[in-house]
């Protein structure tokens, strides 16, 4: 891809940020997070290198499944602002050259939205076949439930319609039936308004399930069909737009949701299937997994790009794993079973999981970030944020964003007990030792290395554009991966063992080695004729760059 092309498709070299409002500044003292509080802190974000904020649901809802179970599409949940707000968020988010997508969460509403209502109190409301109903409750597979433990059902009776009503995730979310022509309409409706105030995108939630054929209403309903026209639509109203996807399935599915050789479905996907590779890595202290994972990961078009997390909003998902390996990794992660959740998963965040070992911390989002594809961080990461086992399920990794030392973190001058959650307790993972202000002017505080990281890799074009190739190791605890794009070639390697590695990388087919620049890391580094040689700590990290 040339230079010329690349703002074109500004997402594919991304630094994204997902942050939840409710939990991110408090800025009235109700104890909520809100739109205003968000806005005095984008300094932060911009200061830490954040080009694209991604922002969990904000719309009205009673809260259930924290946001996710929305009300109106087209409005502001009153306790994090009004309209107006947003706005100006949105126009100060602009100001400082960052972006921002938000949650597109239309696989299911509130059982509390108007149009459930309707649907569920007259069968001939218009509204009634905008949800999957049947008369009989259908035979289901157990495995297929989404969250074990909590619902023993994907379908619910609804006394008042007097028939079962489809819900793939919480009894209180009932599906949108997507095969009915009027639902498509309205989501191209409320992906035109999010557009028109300014969005630059949507983080697609649940996208398997969107699209998953569960009525007999439009017989001719091609679903991947319907989201290239989806993609055209949001081009047509903007060409920025991006679409975001949550496709958590093998990668020869995953690939389906991009659309055929020319990219035309979702811009891009979080790449689920390297994620847990990492995981697995990072338990055994060997790089192996990682390779065997990009060795299958498929060939993008050149506009389409992958979004790769250590850690996200939900529960560390490890359904890829075989049974073995998921053990392995509760094992080494989450020990206890309150640490775990739906027998798949971990409710922790990295620093806790890495016993705080920040040079290990360190190893680990330098590596997720040289993996080709734009980053993504969850608030608190850029500071070594815990989660809170208090808080229940998934939630406990979203605990009130820590600023300070004072009262609630900085997060909220509201008594303690008012709070929408309660921040982190734990003396060594609390505010009082780990706050964005004691460690944005500390030069070796991990701030500052992630601020560094998120640089660095905003400087690093050929990660996102270019070609990868793994590069043979022979020490199993060591990844090293080579980025090629135009005159530049850009070598990442960390340790993922505690032991020191010498390690050595084969130059031979760069035609022009040109000039070494080490743009990140520690160790000494040498080059004779056509080998690279690196040495790094336990836990080390090093990229360096070819430039012509």
């Amino acid at each position: 891809m040339d230079i010329s092309r690349t703002s074109d498709v500004w997402w594919k070299n991304a630094v994204f940020y997902c942050l939840d409002v409710e939990t991110f500044q408090d800025s009235n003292g109700d104890g909520v997070g809100d739109f205003a509080g968000l806005t005095r802190r984008l300094d932060h974000l911009d200061r830490l290198g954040v080009s694209c904020i991604w922002l969990m649901p904000f719309y009205p809802s009673p809260n259930h499944d924290d946001g996710y179970d929305v009300t109106d599409y087209y409005a502001v949940d009153p306790r994090l602002g009004t309209m107006g707000d947003l706005v100006e968020f949105l126009r100060s988010a602009r100001d400082r050259g960052m972006r921002v997508i938000a949650d597109l969460v239309v696989n299911h509403t509130s059982r509390e939205h108007p149009w459930f209502q309707a649907a569920r109190s007259d069968p001939a409301s218009p509204y009634h076949d905008w949800y999957v109903w049947g008369d009989e409750k259908p035979e289901e597979d157990a495995s297929s439930l989404i969250f074990p433990g909590e619902e023993d059902s994907s379908w619910s009776w609804d006394p008042k319609a007097r028939k079962y009503y489809l819900h793939r995730f919480y009894s209180h979310q009932p599906d949108l039936n997507v095969e009915n022509p009027a639902v498509r309409d309205e989501i191209r409706r409320i992906v035109g308004f999010w557009l028109q105030l300014g969005l630059s995108g949507f983080r697609v939630d649940a996208v398997p399930f969107l699209l998953e054929q569960m009525s007999t209403e439009d017989k001719g309903f091609a679903p991947h069909r319907w989201l290239r026209d989806l993609r055209a639509f949001i081009n047509r109203r903007s060409g920025e737009a991006v679409l975001l996807g949550e496709v958590n399935l093998d990668y020869p599915d995953v690939r389906r949701f991009f659309g055929d050789e020319d990219g035309d479905e979702l811009h891009m996907c979080l790449d689920f299937n390297l994620n847990q590779a990492m995981a697995l890595a990072l338990a055994r202290e060997d790089a192996g997994p990682i390779v065997h994972g990009l060795r299958h990961m498929p060939e993008l078009a050149p506009d389409d790009g992958w979004a790769h997390f250590l850690r996200n909003h939900d529960e560390w998902s490890l359904d890829k794993l075989t049974e073995a390996e998921r053990q392995e990794v509760f094992a080494s992660f989450g020990p206890d079973p309150d640490m775990q959740l739906f027998g798949r998963g971990l409710r922790r965040r990295m620093p806790t999981m890495l016993k705080g070992n920040e040079a290990r911390m360190r190893m680990a989002y330098a590596l997720m970030t040289s993996m080709p594809g734009a980053p993504v961080l969850f608030y608190g990461e850029e500071i070594g944020m815990a989660e809170n086992l208090d808080i229940p399920g998934r939630l406990a990794v979203r605990a009130p964003m820590q600023w300070e030392s004072g009262h609630n973190g900085g997060f909220s001058p509201a008594p303690a007990d008012r709070l929408l959650r309660p921040v982190v307790s734990e003396g060594r993972w609390s505010p009082a030792r780990v706050n964005v202000a004691e460690q944005q002017d500390r030069p070796d505080s991990f701030f500052k290395f992630m601020e560094q990281l998120m640089r660095r890799r905003r400087e690093c074009p050929e990660i996102a554009f270019g070609t990868h190739a793994v590069l043979p190791m022979a020490q199993a605890p060591v990844f090293a991966i080579r980025h090629d794009w135009q005159d530049r070639t850009l070598i990442a390697l960390a340790n993922l063992g505690s032991q020191e590695q010498t390690v050595t990388c084969s130059l031979s087919d760069i035609d022009s080695i040109g000039t070494l620049r080490p743009i990140l890391g520690s160790g000494k580094i040498s080059v004779k004729k056509t080998e690279l040689t690196v040495e790094l700590e336990g836990y080390g990290l090093r990229w360096v760059r070819f430039e012509v």
